[in-house]
Parts: structure tokens; C-alpha cells; sequence
């Protein structure tokens, strides 16, 4: 039996990836469960209703107005002052008009696929990615801190191909559980939309940039879990990738913001992994100087600086791949005893 498939089969029966798989299921299941109940179909009586509502408030607004006036033409006619009360000549230009009361107002909230899936797949892309970090970290940090990784080598002998057989298991069964997972939570959600919500203007280029965003999603994923697998197999323990994610967290999201904060730097957001992992999601994302506004005519003209896609995959593609190499340099040239 080939040394891939054993790894394969030992990532499937350990405890801990299948707790952790669990959880992950139980969690998104939750949620989809959760927005199917506060989603409304929105039914020709249903919006019948709204219109009736909006008309009701309508009339009651009028009533009112029209009562105020008559309370402040009558307090005018006593020779009491109005106008601090009531507004200039007892707020007759403030008459309500019926275009102040939509009907979508009172609607109930429905989910539309077309416009807000695409969220949601951020929302399965982050949990399955702390699954596929926790799970990369604790297949090769156990077998550091156990020993197994020693005894495995006692036989076969090539420490990279060991280690990269190991990294090719966990990416392959990250792959089938993101994929499945993945066609699983569009379907429900398809489901939602059809009978909950609505599912109107899904074109072939609504699926095309859905499978796209699937694609970032998976990858995204898939990298996490290398450089979760990298940073364990560094410090030979799980905790190891662990503390170096709490690290790296407080650091860019903490440290980084308050020293380009006080440093009165331009754009500091463009230093923070968020940043990047955002515009790797919604394509670009648009960072906003307010400090260099610029006055024109009365009104701020704030300077704007864009982070595309593509400089999230230089950005996170580069550090994920230093982090894997050092991994393999180390495991090349380190004391295995």
C-alpha cells in the first residue's frame, strides 16, 4: 500500500478530524436551518398586506398633520406664538405624501439568491477554513509530538517526500470535504431561495460568478491548510501554528493598526491581512484616506487607493509560500532524533 493512501485513511480515522468535521456540518447545518425560518416568501397576499399597511399609516399621517394644523390655527387665533411649536405657518409644507410610505417597508425580509449568496459563501469559506486550520495544524503536529514522524522515517528514509505525502493527504481530503460541503450549502440555499425567498435573475453569469467565488473559496481553504500543516510541522507541535496565528492576528489586525495610526501613515489598512483576504472575496476593496480629504466646493473628495484581487494572491500566495518552504527547508537540514 502506497504511503498516500495510508496517510489518507489515518486523516479520515483520526478522532479529531472527525469530531472537528462534525462540528463543522452540525455548525453550517445550524445556520442554514437558523436563515431558512427568517426568510418569507414574499406571496401576492403577503404583499397585498404591505400595501394595505403603508395606505393605513398613509391616512393616519394625514390625519394627523391635518389635526396639528387645526391645533395651531387655533392657538394663532388666541394670539399664542406657533411657530416654535408647530413650524412656520403651522407646517403646512409638511404635509405627508404617499410616496413616504413604501409598501416595502412593512414587507417581511426574503432572501434574494442572486444578490446575497455571494456572502455566504465568505461565511462557508471561513468555517471550513478554521476547520481545514486546525486540522492541517494537528495531523503533522501530532505526529511530531508522538514520535511518529521519527518511526515513519526509520523506513522511509526521504524526509521531503514523507512530508509532502503527508501535505498532498491533507490538501486531498481538504478538497473532498470542501467540495462536497460546498455543493451541499449552495443546494440549500438554492432551496431557500426557491421556496423561502427568491431565486429570480439567476442567469448563467450568476452561476459563473458563483462558481468563481466557490473557486476563490476553495482556495483560500486549501491554503490555509498548508500553512497551518507548515507552521505545526516548524515548530514540530500543533501549538505551535496555533500561537502563530493568535500571533500573527494580534500583530496585523492590532499592532499594525495603531503603529500606522500613530506614524499618520496614508492607507494603513493596506499593511493588514484582512485587507487582503476581503479584496480576495469581493474582488477589490476600496481603502479611504480620510485625512488627505480634499475640499471642493464645500463637499470632502477623500483620496481612495484599491486592493484588487490579485494583490491578495501576490500577497497571501507569497507568504503561504515562504512559510511551506521554510517548512521543507527545515525538515531537510533539522536534527529528526
Amino acid at each position: 500500500m502506497s504511503l498516500y493512501v495510508t496517510e489518507l485513511r489515518r486523516l479520515a480515522k483520526r478522532r479529531l478530524t472527525r469530531l472537528l468535521l462534525v462540528l463543522l456540518v452540525l455548525g453550517l447545518a445550524g445556520i442554514v436551518t437558523a436563515f431558512s425560518f427568517s426568510s418569507h416568501k414574499l406571496s401576492p397576499a403577503v404583499v397585498a398586506q404591505a400595501e394595505a399597511k403603508s395606505d393605513a399609516d398613509y391616512r393616519q399621517a394625514v390625519k394627523d398633520w391635518e389635526r396639528s394644523v387645526a391645533e395651531c390655527d387655533a392657538a394663532a387665533t388666541r394670539g399664542e406664538k406657533t411657530e416654535d411649536r408647530y413650524g412656520p405657518d403651522c407646517g403646512r409644507q409638511w404635509q405627508p405624501q404617499p410616496e413616504m410610505f413604501d409598501p416595502k417597508w412593512n414587507l417581511p425580509y426574503q432572501f434574494e439568491f442572486r444578490g446575497e449568496f455571494g456572502n455566504f459563501i465568505a461565511v462557508f469559506a471561513g468555517a471550513v477554513a478554521l476547520f481545514a486550520f486546525l486540522v492541517g495544524a494537528s495531523f503533522v503536529g501530532a505526529e511530531w509530538s508522538t514520535g511518529g514522524m521519527m518511526n515513519l522515517l526509520l523506513w522511509r528514509p526521504k524526509r521531503l517526500t514523507v512530508l509532502g505525502t503527508k501535505l498532498a493527504a491533507v490538501l486531498t481530503g481538504l478538497l473532498g470535504v470542501s467540495v462536497v460541503l460546498g455543493a451541499l450549502w449552495t443546494l440549500a440555499f438554492w432551496l431557500i431561495g426557491t421556496y423561502r425567498g427568491s431565486t429570480a435573475k439567476v442567469t448563467a453569469g450568476v452561476w459563473q460568478s458563483t462558481a468563481i467565488s466557490g473557486v476563490r473559496a476553495l482556495a483560500l481553504v486549501l491554503a490555509v491548510g498548508a500553512v497551518a500543516f507548515a507552521l505545526a510541522s516548524l515548530g514540530r507541535h500543533t501549538a505551535m501554528a496555533l500561537g502563530a496565528a493568535v500571533g500573527v492576528g494580534v500583530i496585523s489586525e492590532v499592532g499594525i493598526r495603531i503603529a500606522v495610526g500613530l506614524a499618520g501613515v496614508r492607507f494603513g489598512d493596506r499593511y493588514v491581512l484582512s485587507t487582503y483576504a476581503l479584496a480576495w472575496f469581493q474582488k477589490q476593496w476600496k481603502l479611504i484616506d480620510y485625512k488627505s480629504c480634499d475640499f471642493v466646493q464645500g463637499q470632502c473628495n477623500p483620496k481612495e487607493m484599491l486592493v484588487t484581487w490579485q494583490d491578495s494572491a501576490l500577497v497571501l500566495g507569497l507568504g503561504g509560500a515562504l512559510v511551506l518552504v521554510a517548512a521543507f527547508w527545515t525538515m531537510r537540514r533539522r536534527d529528526i532524533s
